[in-house]
């Protein structure tokens, strides 16, 4: 006889209710909160800040340069782009363009030059590094107005101290105040002289953090001194070369202290002819000396345009640079490989198409004769 057990039948139970998540204590909640919103209250005062400082400025100068906008009387008629076509062919504007585009360059140029020679000699094993450190810093702590009061004087064209030596050595005098490009080049000096310092410093601090491990290398590997510096140096620090150089174009499109100073005995600001007026000089007569204040805002969003403009060039040329070092360097390393590849090959002495038994087999056998493959 045989017994049938029957398995139990499973009776379906209800869904059990979903467990409810346990109530947040306001701790928990403030602490919850605190790490989802705190680091946007952490930077919050900086974009206040620049929304007060630089945004709400920028549009503000954008509507007064839409108006016949007067210093005394305020808002006048709505012009539209009348001041910016106004200004647009107006020579003095261009003019201004002119000299500010001259001085940056020659203020420019050579200050990041030096600046880049002084960090290097600085870089090396100095005595009193701190003492020479400290000094480069000196001209960018003189306050400007000296600074102009100092190179104006020196730069007088009848009692100066540049032109009495030009006449010691028998030269004829240079019209410093007067002439267009020797007006250029005086003001350009006063720029170098309180800059050069400051830059050289930002310089140095990005050479200091090249590691040393990597000159150490390079210089077993037989490389100089100079060819360490072009070729690990000046590409390590090319981000903070990049960020000197927009700074200094910023600055050097924006000069303003040292042509109002240069020659205070003028009445027209930038020199009787305008030879050394820029464009900020430019803009602040038009503000405070004709009282057009739509016009120099109309300057003042153009030369804004200028200055962005020179940024994406700088970006562009800096970028172009990096990418073709880039090109360089690969083709470098792979010519490298290719060599050592070559020169592993000559050594183990395989031959190609050959499989390396065959060729080991073939030297070892003295019946074996080079030539007959040739033929």
């Amino acid at each position: 006889m045989t017994a049938t057990i029957t398995p139990p039948v499973k009776v379906p139970q209800p869904d059990a209710p979903p467990a409810r998540a346990p109530r947040l204590t306001l701790r928990q909640r403030l602490s919850k909160w605190d790490v989802k919103y705190s680091p946007y209250a952490y930077v919050a005062p900086f974009f206040i800040l620049f929304g007060l400082i630089g945004l709400f400025p920028l549009g503000y100068t954008f509507v007064v340069s839409l108006n016949n906008w007067n210093l005394l009387t305020g808002p006048g008629e709505w012009v539209g782009l009348g001041n910016f076509a106004t200004e647009l062919s107006d020579p003095f504007f261009w003019n201004s363009l002119f000299n500010t585009v001259s001085i940056f360059f020659l203020s420019a140029v050579p200050q990041l030059i030096a600046a880049v020679v002084i960090a290097a000699i600085l870089d090396q094993n100095l005595r009193a590094k701190t003492f020479w450190r400290m000094s480069v810093l000196i001209p960018y702590v003189v306050t400007p107005v000296a600074v102009t009061l100092i190179f104006s004087s020196a730069f007088s064209e009848k009692y100066g101290l540049i032109n009495n030596i030009l006449q010691a050595v028998h030269l004829a005098p240079v019209g410093w105040m007067t002439d267009v490009f020797p007006s250029h080049i005086a003001i350009a000096t006063m720029v170098n002289w309180r800059w050069t310092g400051y830059n050289a410093l930002i310089l140095l601090a990005a050479m200091q953090a090249v590691p040393r491990d990597i000159h150490e290398s390079a210089a077993l590997d037989g490389a100089g001194q100079f060819r360490r510096f072009f070729s690990i140096t000046l590409p390590s620090i090319r981000p903070t070369m990049i960020f000197v150089i927009i700074t200094a174009t910023i600055g050097g499109l924006q000069i303003f202290t040292e042509p109002k100073l240069f020659n205070p005995t003028v009445s027209t600001p930038g020199g009787n002819d305008r030879q050394y007026q820029t464009t900020v000089l430019y803009l602040w007569d038009l503000a405070f000396n004709r009282q057009s204040f739509g016009k120099a805002s109309a300057v003042a969003w153009l030369l804004f345009l200028v200055i962005v403009l020179f940024g994406v060039l700088n970006f562009l040329i800096s970028r172009r640079i990096a990418s073709t070092e880039a090109r360089v360097a690969k083709k470098r390393s792979a010519r490298a490989l290719a060599r050592s590849r070559a020169e592993a090959e000559l050594t183990s002495g395989f031959v190609p198409g050959v499989s390396p038994e065959l060729a080991e087999h073939d030297a070892h056998d003295p019946l074996h004769d080079p030539s007959e493959e040739k033929r």
